[in-house]
């Protein structure tokens, strides 16, 4: 696989603080059925799971190295990307913003723009502010799964019904489906937009949204039709902590973040509010759906439990690039299974043909990731697994929603696929399906509640 490199998988404790007390945001499985359940599980399954989770199971290449060369990119290149990011902080409304552009034949640039809020004396956002992973999240909890499937521990047409006791209507759907946002089952997120955004402290079990989304009526049978889920990654993390008697933290800590030594990314707890040396976050309140753009709030203090293990981890910008560079290449998983993963099904509809799902995140053009919006969020990664061109942005305004925060991507990757080579280097072919003019107006047309521009209209 592209990107790939012969370091040894670890097998470690993480040093930072990560929530290991198996509450993951608004209450897992753990906490929903009790301890109980995993003792009563069956002898022979109990059996191969600790057998398997016993062990250190990294894949033999963990992370990608597409060999980076030192620097930044030239001034004129620099001085676009720092337009395009601060258009972004503008029409999404944020105060501010993180990103990094990373061409590996040409440089690299990195920013924190802003202050993580818009309160008197508020800290300057800096390349090292973490921030809320979005969509992202999702991407990490489909890994896990990926990865119990290089382990043995489970497979992709395994039937969620057969995994997880206690809830109606699952038949026919299998882990594959859930990370190909093709099970059919509704987002429990936009409904309860409004809720989130009044009440942004509030612990929400996943059980509550579990039972929203399903509630909400089906999209589709299972694997005909295209739909972004949140509530299908909850239900992931159901079975898969059904099926390994263990908590998404510990699942997470063991598959994905020691291997790719994540140090920075986490899980908070869902009682914990604070976002010392984060992001802090606004959205704007909804009427009739609506956003209102003169009653934009600060959700700084919010519970990850609003979005869990399907949108509610945090990172920092080096922890998204590694993150997006393994999963787009596939180095994290066993060839078979990567294969699996980048083999895409069209979103259909009215969705061009240079758009597809991959098996948790998406391809667009060369350009594989994921984009995404919970309260108070915007965030974007992207890698090309050919070039190693990778973006990564996070706004803190999620009024704009998912295509705003991806358009900003977009653009960002297009100034960069043109930078002029380093001594010594190629350029390569990058063919972005966009050019930087589509990318930015699509922006600027998801932009619901702009901030005035300098000229104050």
């Amino acid at each position: 696989m592209p990107g790939r490199h012969g370091r040894s998988p670890r097998c470690r404790r993480r040093r930072s603080g990560y929530n290991r007390s198996g509450h993951t945001a608004g209450g897992t499985v753990a906490a929903r059925t009790g301890r109980m359940r995993r003792l009563v599980a069956s002898a022979m399954a109990s059996a191969v799971v600790v057998a398997v989770l016993g062990a250190c199971t990294a894949s033999d290449s963990p992370s990608a190295d597409f060999d980076q060369v030192e620097g930044g990119f030239a001034a004129e290149v620099a001085e676009q990307l720092d337009a395009t990011l601060a258009e972004a902080v503008r029409l999404s409304g944020s105060s501010g913003a993180v990103a990094g552009v990373w061409a590996p034949w040409a440089g690299s640039w990195t920013a924190g723009v802003g202050t993580v809020d818009r309160s008197d004396g508020a800290d300057p956002v800096t390349t090292a502010t973490r921030f809320q992973l979005a969509d992202g999240t999702g991407e990490l909890t489909c890994a896990v799964m990926l990865r119990l499937v290089d382990a043995g521990v489970v497979s992709l047409d395994d039937r969620v019904s057969d995994m997880v006791n206690g809830i109606p209507g699952l038949e026919g759907i299998t882990l594959e489906q859930l990370c190909r946002n093709r099970s059919g089952i509704a987002d429990y997120y936009g409904p309860l937009r409004a809720h989130f955004v009044k009440n942004p402290e509030r612990i929400w079990p996943a059980n509550e949204l579990l039972a929203s989304g399903l509630a909400a009526g089906r999209k589709g049978d299972p694997g005909t039709t295209w739909a972004e889920s949140r509530t299908g990654i909850l239900l992931l993390t159901a079975a898969l902590e059904e099926r390994t008697g263990r908590s998404w933290s510990e699942l997470a800590e063991q598959y994905v973040l020691d291997p790719l030594e994540l140090e920075d990314t986490s899980l908070p707890a869902a009682t914990d509010t604070s976002y010392a040396d984060a992001l802090g976050g606004y959205a704007a309140t909804y009427a009739d759906g609506k956003p209102a753009c003169d009653a934009i709030v600060d959700v700084s203090k919010r519970s990850s439990s609003i979005g869990g293990t399907a949108s509610g981890a945090r990172t920092t910008l080096t922890d998204a690039k590694a993150i997006s560079e393994s999963f787009a290449t596939g180095a994290m998983f066993q060839e078979a299974t990567a294969r699996d993963v980048w083999t895409l099904t069209p979103f259909g509809g009215d969705a061009p043909g240079w758009q597809a799902q991959g098996i948790g995140a998406q391809q667009y053009g060369p350009l594989r990731g994921v984009a995404g919006e919970s309260i108070g969020a915007l965030s974007a990664m992207f890698t090309d697994p050919a070039t190693g061109l990778t973006v990564v942005v996070a706004l803190n305004n999620s009024t704009g929603g998912e295509t705003l925060v991806r358009e900003a991507a977009f653009a960002l990757a297009s100034i960069a696929s043109k930078a002029a080579p380093a001594e010594g280097r190629d350029r390569p072919l990058v063919e972005l399906p966009w050019s930087l003019e589509q990318a930015t107006q699509r922006m600027t047309d998801a932009a619901p509640c702009p901030l005035p521009d300098e000229s104050g209209e």
